[in-house]
Protein backbone atom coordinates (compact mmCIF):
# COMPACT_ATOMS: atom_id res chain seq x y z
CA UNK A 1 0.00 0.00 0.00
CA UNK A 2 1.38 3.31 -1.09
CA UNK A 3 1.81 5.77 1.88
CA UNK A 4 1.73 9.99 1.35
CA UNK A 5 2.71 12.89 3.80
CA UNK A 6 0.26 15.21 3.44
CA UNK A 7 1.77 18.27 4.16
CA UNK A 8 3.43 19.99 1.02
CA UNK A 9 7.33 19.97 0.39
CA UNK A 10 9.33 21.66 -1.86
CA UNK A 11 11.20 19.34 -4.27
CA UNK A 12 14.39 20.64 -3.40
CA UNK A 13 13.72 20.05 0.14
CA UNK A 14 12.22 16.30 -0.91
CA UNK A 15 15.82 15.61 -2.23
CA UNK A 16 17.41 16.17 0.89
CA UNK A 17 15.49 13.95 2.73
CA UNK A 18 17.31 10.19 3.32
CA UNK A 19 16.53 7.67 0.43
CA UNK A 20 13.82 5.17 1.66
CA UNK A 21 13.18 1.30 0.74
CA UNK A 22 11.44 1.00 -1.61
CA UNK A 23 12.02 4.30 -3.25
CA UNK A 24 9.71 7.15 -2.74
CA UNK A 25 8.88 9.36 -5.20
CA UNK A 26 7.90 13.38 -5.50
CA UNK A 27 4.44 13.78 -7.41
CA UNK A 28 2.86 17.46 -7.51
CA UNK A 29 4.27 17.80 -3.25
CA UNK A 30 3.44 14.79 -1.89
CA UNK A 31 5.63 11.73 -1.09
CA UNK A 32 4.43 8.93 -2.61
CA UNK A 33 6.48 5.20 -1.53
CA UNK A 34 6.51 2.70 -4.03
CA UNK A 35 5.48 -0.57 -3.40
CA UNK A 36 8.30 -3.37 -2.72
CA UNK A 37 8.65 -5.37 -5.80
CA UNK A 38 7.89 -8.65 -5.85
CA UNK A 39 9.06 -11.93 -7.87
CA UNK A 40 7.13 -10.97 -11.35
CA UNK A 41 8.42 -7.60 -11.36
CA UNK A 42 11.56 -8.03 -10.02
CA UNK A 43 12.19 -10.99 -12.71
CA UNK A 44 10.95 -8.70 -15.84
CA UNK A 45 13.36 -5.81 -14.36
CA UNK A 46 16.18 -7.73 -14.06
CA UNK A 47 15.72 -9.47 -17.57
CA UNK A 48 14.86 -6.14 -19.48
CA UNK A 49 17.90 -4.17 -18.16
CA UNK A 50 20.25 -7.08 -19.05
CA UNK A 51 19.16 -7.42 -22.48
CA UNK A 52 18.99 -4.40 -23.26
CA UNK A 53 22.41 -3.57 -22.11
CA UNK A 54 24.09 -6.26 -23.88
CA UNK A 55 22.62 -4.65 -26.97
CA UNK A 56 23.72 -1.51 -26.38
CA UNK A 57 26.51 -1.26 -23.49
CA UNK A 58 29.74 -2.32 -25.41
CA UNK A 59 28.94 -0.29 -28.22
CA UNK A 60 28.06 3.00 -25.92
CA UNK A 61 24.86 3.10 -27.46
CA UNK A 62 22.48 3.25 -24.43
CA UNK A 63 22.24 1.80 -20.90
CA UNK A 64 19.46 0.66 -18.79
CA UNK A 65 19.48 2.11 -14.96
CA UNK A 66 16.95 -0.15 -12.58
CA UNK A 67 15.62 1.92 -10.00
CA UNK A 68 17.09 5.35 -11.08
CA UNK A 69 16.03 8.21 -9.38
CA UNK A 70 15.18 11.29 -12.18
CA UNK A 71 14.25 14.37 -11.14
CA UNK A 72 13.29 17.12 -13.45
CA UNK A 73 10.44 19.53 -14.18
CA UNK A 74 8.93 19.77 -10.35
CA UNK A 75 8.98 15.64 -10.21
CA UNK A 76 11.24 13.34 -8.92
CA UNK A 77 10.59 9.78 -10.43
CA UNK A 78 12.12 6.11 -9.94
CA UNK A 79 11.40 4.46 -12.99
CA UNK A 80 11.52 0.39 -12.63
CA UNK A 81 13.90 1.12 -15.83
CA UNK A 82 15.45 4.11 -17.07
CA UNK A 83 17.04 4.03 -20.39
CA UNK A 84 19.36 6.75 -21.62
CA UNK A 85 21.15 6.95 -25.05
CA UNK A 86 25.08 6.84 -24.03
CA UNK A 87 25.68 10.48 -25.40
CA UNK A 88 22.41 11.61 -22.68
CA UNK A 89 24.31 10.22 -19.51
CA UNK A 90 25.68 12.99 -17.65
CA UNK A 91 29.35 11.65 -17.16
CA UNK A 92 31.20 13.37 -14.43
CA UNK A 93 34.34 15.22 -15.48
CA UNK A 94 36.14 11.73 -15.02
CA UNK A 95 33.91 9.86 -16.92
CA UNK A 96 32.09 8.61 -13.98
CA UNK A 97 28.00 7.96 -13.61
CA UNK A 98 26.91 10.53 -11.49
CA UNK A 99 24.82 10.11 -8.59
CA UNK A 100 22.05 12.66 -9.77
CA UNK A 101 20.06 12.54 -13.03
CA UNK A 102 18.11 15.82 -13.43
CA UNK A 103 16.63 15.13 -16.77
CA UNK A 104 13.97 12.25 -18.20
CA UNK A 105 15.21 9.29 -19.49
CA UNK A 106 14.75 8.64 -23.10
CA UNK A 107 13.03 5.55 -22.52
CA UNK A 108 11.28 4.69 -19.55
CA UNK A 109 9.20 1.28 -18.63
CA UNK A 110 6.87 0.78 -15.90
CA UNK A 111 6.19 -2.51 -15.05
CA UNK A 112 2.63 -2.82 -12.32
CA UNK A 113 2.96 -3.93 -9.06
CA UNK A 114 -0.43 -5.45 -7.58
CA UNK A 115 -0.28 -2.27 -5.06
CA UNK A 116 0.36 0.09 -7.52
CA UNK A 117 -2.76 2.31 -9.41
CA UNK A 118 -2.66 2.43 -12.96
CA UNK A 119 -3.02 6.00 -13.72
CA UNK A 120 -0.26 6.88 -11.14
CA UNK A 121 1.84 5.13 -12.98
CA UNK A 122 1.15 5.58 -16.39
CA UNK A 123 1.06 9.25 -15.24
CA UNK A 124 4.96 9.05 -14.30
CA UNK A 125 5.51 7.98 -17.77
CA UNK A 126 3.16 10.96 -19.68
CA UNK A 127 4.99 13.26 -17.38
CA UNK A 128 8.72 11.75 -18.81
CA UNK A 129 7.00 12.18 -22.54
CA UNK A 130 5.74 15.84 -21.60
CA UNK A 131 9.65 16.89 -21.20
CA UNK A 132 11.52 14.69 -23.48
CA UNK A 133 11.07 11.23 -23.44
CA UNK A 134 10.82 9.65 -26.68
CA UNK A 135 9.33 6.51 -25.66
CA UNK A 136 7.44 4.25 -22.97
CA UNK A 137 6.56 1.04 -21.79
CA UNK A 138 3.80 0.54 -19.54
CA UNK A 139 4.17 -3.41 -18.41
CA UNK A 140 0.62 -5.38 -16.95
CA UNK A 141 1.88 -8.61 -16.06
CA UNK A 142 -1.47 -10.12 -14.65
CA UNK A 143 -2.54 -8.93 -17.98
CA UNK A 144 0.10 -10.07 -20.03
CA UNK A 145 0.04 -6.38 -22.16
CA UNK A 146 2.06 -3.61 -22.89
CA UNK A 147 0.88 -0.34 -23.65
CA UNK A 148 3.62 1.59 -25.75
CA UNK A 149 3.49 5.60 -25.51
CA UNK A 150 5.44 7.21 -28.29
CA UNK A 151 4.96 10.90 -28.37
CA UNK A 152 2.39 12.63 -30.32
CA UNK A 153 0.88 9.20 -30.98
CA UNK A 154 -2.51 7.17 -29.34
CA UNK A 155 -0.95 4.70 -27.08
CA UNK A 156 -0.42 0.78 -28.78
CA UNK A 157 -1.38 -2.03 -26.65
CA UNK A 158 0.31 -4.77 -27.23
CA UNK A 159 -0.40 -8.79 -26.64
CA UNK A 160 0.71 -11.78 -27.72
CA UNK A 161 3.22 -11.97 -30.75
CA UNK A 162 3.08 -8.31 -31.04
CA UNK A 163 6.57 -6.56 -31.89
CA UNK A 164 7.94 -4.30 -29.23
CA UNK A 165 8.93 -0.50 -30.38
CA UNK A 166 12.12 0.11 -29.15
CA UNK A 167 14.44 3.40 -30.06
CA UNK A 168 15.84 3.52 -33.48
CA UNK A 169 19.18 3.68 -31.91
CA UNK A 170 18.80 0.09 -30.49
CA UNK A 171 18.92 -2.63 -32.16
CA UNK A 172 16.75 -5.24 -30.50
CA UNK A 173 14.07 -7.22 -31.44
CA UNK A 174 11.41 -8.16 -28.73
CA UNK A 175 7.26 -9.67 -28.66
CA UNK A 176 5.18 -9.67 -25.48
CA UNK A 177 5.29 -13.31 -25.63
CA UNK A 178 8.97 -13.45 -25.43
CA UNK A 179 9.08 -11.24 -22.49
CA UNK A 180 6.33 -12.65 -20.38
CA UNK A 181 8.56 -15.87 -20.84
CA UNK A 182 11.21 -14.96 -18.87
CA UNK A 183 9.06 -15.63 -15.74
CA UNK A 184 8.87 -19.19 -16.39
CA UNK A 185 12.05 -20.55 -15.35
CA UNK A 186 11.79 -23.47 -14.87
CA UNK A 187 11.60 -24.68 -18.28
Amino acid sequence: MSASIIQPMTLEKFLKLPETKPASEYIDGAIIQKPMPKGRHSRLQGKLCTVINQSTEAQKIAYAFPELRCSFSGRSIVPDVAIFLWQHIPFTAVGEVPDNFELPPDWTIEILSPEQKANKVIGNILHCLNHGSRLGWFVDPEDLSFLAFIPNQQPLLLQGNDALPVLPEIELTLTVDQVFGWLKMDR
